[in-house]
C-alpha cells in the first residue's frame, strides 16, 4: 500500500524503482508545466507563487477549500487566487469535489473539496516516504483519501452508469466522504478509513445518511486497510482498498 501510494499513477513514476528517481521526475514534470504550459495558458508575473500555491495545496489535499484562509496564507488576493486555482485544475494538478445537496433547507455545507489527482505527486510535494509512511501509526488519511478520489474519478471516466461524484458534509459536521449518485438519484456512501481494523463505529456517518435519505440509499462502503470485505448489513460492508490494486 505504501508503495502504491508514493508511486502515484503517472506511468513514468511508477516506472522508477527508487524514491529518489521519482522525485527527481516530479521536480521535472513541474518545472515543465511552469515553463510551457502556464506560460502558455497564462500570462503571469510571478511563476514562482503558482508552485507555492500547489505546495500549499498539498498540504489541505482531501479538505475543504477555506479560499479566505488560503488567500492570508498564500498571501494572494482572492481574486488572483481564483485565477491561480482555475490555472491548476486546467492543468490538472487540483480537483475540486463539489458538495451534495438534494435540499438547500437542510443546510449543508456549501464548500468544495480540494484534491491534488496524484498520490506521487502529493506524497513528494509533502516530502513523504517509505520511511516517514512505515514510522507512522497508520497511514495518512488525507494521502489514503486522496488516492480514493483519484481511483474513482477514473472509473468514472469510462463509466456507462452516468454517476456523478460528491462530497457531503452537514453543519454539524456529519461527514460523508464520497457520494456517488447515479441518474435516478439512487446514492452511494463511501467512507475512507486508513486503519487496519473497522467497527460499527467507523458506520456512524453512513447510517445518518441512510436515515436522513431512505428513498435514494443504496448502500454504504467503508474502505480501509484491512484484508476482508465484511458486512454490517444487508446494505452496509467493510471493502480492503488493496482490491483496487489486487
Amino acid at each position: 500500500m505504501v508503495d502504491t501510494l508514493l508511486q502515484g499513477g503517472f506511468p513514468e513514476a511508477v516506472a522508477r524503482s527508487s524514491g529518489k528517481r521519482r522525485a527527481a521526475w516530479f521536480e521535472s514534470y513541474l518545472q515543465t508545466i511552469l515553463q510551457r504550459d502556464v506560460r502558455e495558458l497564462a500570462n503571469l508575473e510571478q511563476l514562482t507563487e503558482v508552485p507555492h500555491l500547489l505546495q500549499l495545496l498539498a498540504t489541505r489535499s482531501a479538505s475543504l477549500l477555506n479560499q479566505a484562509e488560503l488567500s492570508r496564507t498564500s498571501r494572494l488576493t482572492q481574486t488572483t487566487l481564483k485565477r491561480y486555482l482555475s490555472l491548476l485544475e486546467t492543468l490538472f494538478l487540483v480537483i475540486r469535489l463539489p458538495a451534495w445537496s438534494r435540499n438547500p433547507s437542510k443546510r449543508l455545507v456549501k464548500s468544495a473539496k480540494v484534491f491534488l489527482p496524484d498520490t506521487g505527486l502529493l506524497a513528494w510535494l509533502t516530502d513523504a516516504s517509505v520511511d516517514k509512511l512505515l514510522g507512522l501509526p497508520g497511514l495518512p488519511g488525507n494521502l489514503v483519501e486522496s488516492f480514493v478520489a483519484c481511483e474513482l474519478l477514473k472509473h468514472l471516466a469510462f463509466s456507462n452508469k452516468g454517476l456523478s461524484l460528491w462530497h457531503c458534509r452537514t453543519q454539524t459536521d456529519i461527514e460523508v466522504d464520497f457520494l456517488l449518485e447515479d441518474r435516478l438519484g439512487k446514492l452511494t456512501g463511501i467512507e475512507v478509513k486508513a486503519s487496519a481494523s473497522v467497527d460499527d463505529a467507523d458506520f456512524k456517518e453512513l447510517r445518518h445518511l441512510q436515515e436522513t435519505e431512505s428513498a435514494a440509499f443504496q448502500r454504504g462502503i467503508v474502505l480501509y486497510a484491512g484484508r476482508e470485505i465484511v458486512p454490517f448489513s444487508d446494505v452496509l460492508f467493510a471493502v480492503p482498498l488493496s482490491l483496487w490494486w489486487q
